[in-house]
């Protein structure tokens, strides 16, 4: 159970929600990828194929050396991509990310958290490009998501930060640290096995929609499992919500084919995962 309201004599809590499957019905960067497949991007070079058996191995064991191939990897597909060619695939991709596949009782939650008085953190390994409008819409206070480098209007294929694993509960201890947040007071939610590290950083994880991994750790710690299954229009839900324009969207897009890249690594190996547990 949630407290009505936060005790402010106490240090400050917060609430961490993964992004996709946990606040969102379906996988983004899944739908970019698609977006990619039909605008060209990737079939013209014939990479995705091979980018999925190579990304199965590559994260198989999930050490230090694959993870730094995994990387080198990254950094080979994505180098040189033009910001400005890609910007116009995505935009209306965004669009259908955005408006239908909020989960209501996702979006319930925030609002109870934040009437409880504590702050919402979105933390995603999907890029910064797509997860910061969609913590805006959703009133979070803040976001953590993986960030690319970009020089001359084209990527480096450099990721600057890679919020996946361990990565995401380190950056949600410094974020911690630096807005005074007691992590043994907060929460956390996510629906990967993945995301461990992130859940045993708070006092209350739970787990929504795990998959198999996750469900036997959550059922193993004692962890509460909760179940999302109602996907709900923002414009339904909040009548005075109104889509961003395009020339928005467009540049909210800038830098996401590299992130939408890592995406298919994190999706490929969600897959996998789950098929495996």
């Amino acid at each position: 159970m949630l407290a009505l309201v936060e005790n402010h004599s106490l240090p400050r809590t917060a609430a961490f929600f993964d992004l996709d499957k946990t606040v969102i019905a379906k996988s983004s960067t899944l739908t970019f990828s698609r977006s990619f497949y039909h605008g060209g991007l990737i079939n013209r070079r014939a990479v995705l194929r091979s980018a999925y058996s190579q990304f199965i191995y590559l994260l198989g064991g999930a050490d230090h050396e694959q993870t730094e191939r995994m990387r080198a990897y990254l950094s080979n597909l994505c180098r040189g991509w033009n910001v400005a060619q890609v910007s116009d695939i995505v935009a209306e991709t965004l669009h259908d990310l955005i408006d239908p596949i909020i989960y209501d009782e996702a979006a319930s939650l925030i609002e109870d958290h934040h009437l409880a008085g504590r702050d919402v953190v979105i933390v995603s390994s999907s890029g910064a490009e797509v997860v910061e409008p969609i913590g805006e819409l959703l009133s979070a206070d803040r976001t953590i998501a993986t960030r690319m480098v970009v020089e001359a209007g084209r990527y480096t294929g450099d990721i600057e930060y890679y919020a996946y694993g361990p990565a995401k509960a380190e950056a949600v201890r410094a974020l911690a640290d630096a807005e005074g947040y007691d992590l043994a007071r907060s929460y956390a939610y996510s629906d990967s096995i993945t995301d461990v590290p992130l859940l045993e950083t708070v006092g209350h994880p739970c787990a929504v929609n795990p998959d198999r991994a996750l469900r036997r750790e959550a059922e193993g710690r004692g962890w509460p499992v909760l179940s999302f299954a109602r996907p709900v229009r923002l414009k339904q839900r909040l009548p005075q919500f109104t889509l961003p324009s395009r020339p928005v969207l467009a540049a909210a897009a800038a830098g996401l084919a590299a992130a939408t890249a890592a995406g298919v690594v994190w999706y490929t190996y969600r897959r996998r995962v789950q098929t495996a547990a």
